[in-house]
Parts: structure tokens; C-alpha cells; sequence
């Protein structure tokens, strides 16, 4: 008798073992694996490129058609990869109002962040995104440094997200004491929000409504 009570309560105890392993293997089975962080080198090559906000302004009159060239100079490697940034108003592209360089690194597990530079003597490097060669002269020591400026995102639905934190990236334009940017970047192109404020947070510059679109363009 004793033993077979102890043969039931085994096979008892099999059966249910076997239903809990077939229960998790179907919930694995249902449940969609969450996805990978992608690598820096895909935010770098979908942050390269030409751009042009001309759509966006043909179809709404608050914003211009500016565009925007970004591409790499010197090499990438283990600190990251640097980026010649210009950007101008289509009327008057031999004089761009913003030139920076980019400093692209992935500091952490799923963030990434751009470090923003000034150029010794910008007006000797427009127009140098067609020659990135000519920036082989420079050294990352001549560049300036605007601190509290850089752009921190993460991977968030199939695009690099994030902005400027808190309110320490200095201006001065326009009466200006701090700007703020927000960025979303994407394969197709990108979305960037960029406003300054006074000292009580009134805003004195930049898009009142949203952000620049910045559709990619082919440039022969």
C-alpha cells in the first residue's frame, strides 16, 4: 500500500513538473524578445549626411528652409567618432550661422551622447564638408569646448532620442542666457528643436510652434 501511495504522489508530481516547463516554453514563445541596443556607428551614419528643412517650409511659413551638412573628419575609433557640422539658410549657403564639430561617443550601455565644439577661425572651413581632408591640419586640442551643450540620447522606438540637460549650455544671442536643444534622429532624416531663453525663462530665440524637419537629401 505504502508504496503505492509513494508511485502515485512521484507521477503526480512529474505531471505537474511537465505542465509548468510546457506553460513557460509557450509564454517564451509568445513574448517578443525586446530589442538590442544598435551600435554608435549606426547613429553616426544616420547623423551623416545632407538635410534640408525645404518640405517642411514650403508647407508652413514659421519655419525657413535651412540645411544642414554633417560628415566625419579624422577617423573613429575606441573614443568615439567627430563630426564637421554646418549649417545655413538655402538663400545664403556660403554663410552658414552655426559651424560645430561633434564628438560622437556611446559612454554607457544604451546612451549616447554629442559633445559640441567651436572651431579656431570657422570662416576657413565653410563649404568644408565637401573636403574633410582639410580638416587633418586641425587637433581636437584647438577646438572649443561649449560645456553643457552636449546632446544626450537613447534608443527609443526605432530612433536616437534626447536633448540638452537642464539649463547650463550658455548663450548669449538675442538677450539670451541659456539654450536647450531636442533631438530625434532617424535613418530618413532628423528633428531638431533648439531655443534660448533669458534669465526668467522667457524665450527669445528659435522655433516657437516645434522643431526643424530635416529631410535627407542626395547632393550630386
Amino acid at each position: 500500500m505504502a508504496k503505492s501511495i509513494f508511485c502515485f504522489v512521484a507521477i503526480t508530481a512529474l505531471l505537474m513538473f511537465t505542465a509548468c516547463q510546457s506553460g513557460e516554453q509557450e509564454q517564451a514563445e509568445t513574448e517578443s524578445p525586446k530589442p538590442s541596443h544598435p551600435e554608435l556607428s549606426q547613429l553616426v551614419q544616420w547623423m551623416t549626411g545632407s538635410f534640408s528643412s525645404q518640405a517642411q517650409s514650403q508647407a508652413d511659413s514659421n519655419f525657413f528652409d535651412i540645411r544642414l551638412e554633417m560628415v566625419p573628419i579624422w577617423s573613429e575609433g575606441s573614443q568615439g567618432a567627430w563630426l564637421y557640422v554646418e549649417q545655413a539658410a538655402a538663400s545664403s549657403l556660403d554663410k552658414p550661422y552655426r559651424q560645430r564639430v561633434y564628438h560622437v561617443v556611446n559612454p554607457y550601455k544604451g546612451i549616447y551622447r554629442s559633445d559640441v565644439y567651436t572651431l579656431p577661425e570657422p570662416e576657413r572651413f565653410i563649404g568644408a564638408w565637401k573636403t574633410p581632408e582639410k580638416f587633418d591640419a586641425l587637433t581636437t586640442d584647438s577646438l572649443g569646448s561649449r560645456s553643457g551643450c552636449s546632446i544626450v540620447m537613447t534608443w527609443k522606438d526605432g530612433a536616437f532620442v534626447g536633448g540638452t540637460e537642464g539649463d547650463g549650455c550658455e548663450s548669449t544671442l538675442r538677450g539670451a542666457t541659456y539654450a536647450t536643444s531636442e533631438v530625434t534622429i532617424k535613418a530618413d532624416g532628423l528633428y531638431t528643436w533648439d531655443q534660448g531663453f533669458d534669465a526668467d525663462g522667457n524665450q527669445v530665440w528659435g522655433a516657437e510652434t516645434g522643431g526643424y524637419e530635416f529631410k535627407r537629401v542626395d547632393v550630386n
